[in-house]
């Protein structure tokens, strides 16, 4: 990537400007109120900007444009669950966090059921938070180290260390103000780089036509079914079912019970703020990953006109280049090449059909794009088994690096510097909430809960900041180990909430509306529901997204059962 000193100037103005404002925005009480919950008088817009700068971590801005560049817009309905999602949750679970005035969500589950199930429910957050957070971490940290060649230990100290700065001195007030900053700065900067994806398309050539071209070689796939010829395909990660169920079940999951997020909308000044944020972001999340996920079309209809690599992975191919698979991987390259001037040809003539709205050379040229595109897709199939023989456990999957390499392609410098930013911005935003969360977490339902010793005001804060800057160390070291997970990287941060989420869902369900049952009971099906999901999980029987589902489920299910044994038991 060609990054001259104009970058480096926008790159370090925004970066540092976002730490001074978050800093100079952090006064708050000097207790858990004020560092955690920022007093609890957040409003809804702030609510709202806090959701939404949460969930969207680096690895949306980095992956999502990849996604859909080879793989189209069905990842659009992963999302499909979360409007309904939020509904439930302003019904059952806002009113409830709200009313009791809880730091953590788990609190609520020792006054519903008892110590060792709020324990273990906060215990089994803080493993999956703290892992996941270490792996984004690292995840922006490795496309900067491919992309840059900067040095990916220093890279993850760097992107690790200075958002700590912040998120260590101001707490849940840094982290919402900066999230507001962020979210500004991170959606305009994507509005450019699509301005520029349409502006940099020959004369002629615009947004309708773009679409026609990426619609006609099937990425325009929004809605698909997961049905194939031998029936419904439950290993299809991207479908409108595995979308609104277990799409509804994550977001439930994620929105109604991780303290990354409850975290986030108890901070509000009431219930109505709460729920108004909350519906906000069920309203815009749809819209505005569809218009990311665009961009990435954009990007493909922008490549059908201009020669795109057969590998995205610049690193990586100069590796396989110095080696004895050099040849093969020219060899593919030339094949690769050669197909890309047939379909500039094919795009050209299907621009002048549009335009002249003949349907039969429209449908005939369709079908010849669609050919070249799965011609396409195979060729860097045999690309990608080059890379892997050349280099055994290199990362071979490039999606991730498809917009970066547009972007330094394509963007004008400065431009280059802010699109960068936005990846540091983006883990940052996720990344604060979550180090927040992890430190309220370990503060509240273990510290207090478990230290024999009274503290006062100024003690609960300083060892919340104590409890900050130690999780945000330990995701900096599980960031270094996150290396060898190779090729799994980006796809390990969902699976890994999902291993999780549904037997955390399970409980609070159980808690909130089976009131029969009790602690012992939702205890123990808990156990066995997570032995369950990571059963289901290893034998590879469907795709993450149903796991929610399944291990919220089998607590139910457990739940009830047990309960019944165990009031027969005491009969």
């Amino acid at each position: 990537m060609n990054f001259q000193t104009a970058d480096w100037i926008v790159l370090c103005v925004t970066l540092l400007g976002v730490i001074a404002y978050g800093i100079y925005k952090s006064k708050a009480s000097r207790n858990l109120e004020g560092y955690f919950l920022s007093n609890r008088q957040m409003p809804w817009y702030l609510v709202l900007l806090g959701i939404m700068g949460t969930q969207a971590s680096a690895i949306t801005f980095l992956t999502a444009p990849g996604q859909a560049y080879t793989d189209g817009m069905r990842f659009v309905q992963y999302y499909f669950g979360l409007p309904l999602a939020m509904i439930v949750i302003c019904i059952s679970f806002v009113p409830i966090f709200q009313k009791l005035k809880v730091y953590t969500a788990y609190e609520y589950l020792e006054n519903r059921f008892d110590l060792k199930t709020r324990t273990l429910t906060s215990f089994l957050f803080l493993l999956s938070r703290g892992l996941s957070t270490g792996i984004s971490i690292f995840a922006p940290s490795l496309i900067l180290h491919s992309m840059m060649g900067w040095d990916i230990y220093i890279t993850n100290i760097v992107m690790g260390g200075l958002l700590i700065i912040y998120t260590v001195t101001g707490g849940a007030r840094a982290v919402a103000y900066t999230q507001q900053l962020q979210f500004v700065i991170i959606y305009g900067a994507m509005f450019l780089a699509a301005w520029y994806a349409l502006k940099s398309l020959p004369e002629g050539v615009g947004l309708t036509d773009a679409l026609h071209i990426a619609g006609k070689s099937g990425k325009l796939n929004v809605i698909t079914t997961g049905v194939t010829e031998k029936g419904f395909d439950w290993n299809d990660r991207y479908n409108i079912w595995s979308g609104v169920i277990g799409g509804f079940f994550l977001a439930l999951s994620y929105f109604g019970t991780d303290q990354s997020q409850v975290g986030r909308y108890i901070t509000a000044k009431d219930t109505r703020e709460s729920r108004l944020g909350l519906l906000l972001n069920g309203l815009v999340k749809v819209p505005l990953q569809f218009g990311i996920l665009l961009i990435g079309c954009l990007v493909f209809a922008f490549y059908c006109f201009f020669q795109a690599p057969v590998f995205f992975n610049k690193a990586q191919e100069q590796s396989v280049l110095k080696s004895n698979y050099a040849g093969a991987y020219s060899a593919a390259e030339s094949e690769y090449t050669l197909l890309q001037k047939n379909k500039l040809k094919t795009v050209q003539e299907l621009a002048v059909a549009v335009k002249e709205k003949n349907e039969v050379i429209i449908n005939e040229k369709r079908a010849s794009l669609q050919q070249l595109e799965q011609e396409s897709i195979s060729i860097r199939k045999k690309v990608k088994d080059i890379v892997s023989k050349a280099n055994p456990g290199s990362d071979v999957n490039d999606t991730n690096y498809i917009f970066l390499y547009f972007v330094g392609q394509v963007l004008p410098t400065g431009l280059v510097g802010l699109i960068i930013a936005i990846i540091f911005l983006a883990a940052w935003g996720s990344i604060a909430a979550a180090l927040n969360s992890l430190a309220s977490c370990t503060m509240v339902d273990f510290h207090k809960k478990f230290s024999k010793k009274e503290l006062t005001a100024e003690q609960d804060y300083k060892w919340s900041k104590f409890y900050t800057l130690l999780w945000g160390v330990f995701c900096i070291v599980i960031a270094f180990f996150a290396y060898n997970l190779g090729n799994s990287l980006i796809e390990a941060v969902n699976v890994l909430g999902s291993w999780f989420y549904g037997t955390i869902l399970g409980i609070f369900l159980v808690a909130f509306y089976l009131k029969h049952v009790k602690g012992n009971a939702v205890f123990w099906s808990a156990i066995i529901a997570e032995v369950i999901v990571i059963t289901v999980y290893r034998m590879n029987i469907m795709s993450f997204l149903w796991l929610n589902l399944i291990g919220a489920a089998a607590v139910i299910l457990f739940s009830l059962l047990l309960q019944q044994l165990l009031q027969k038991k005491l009969a």
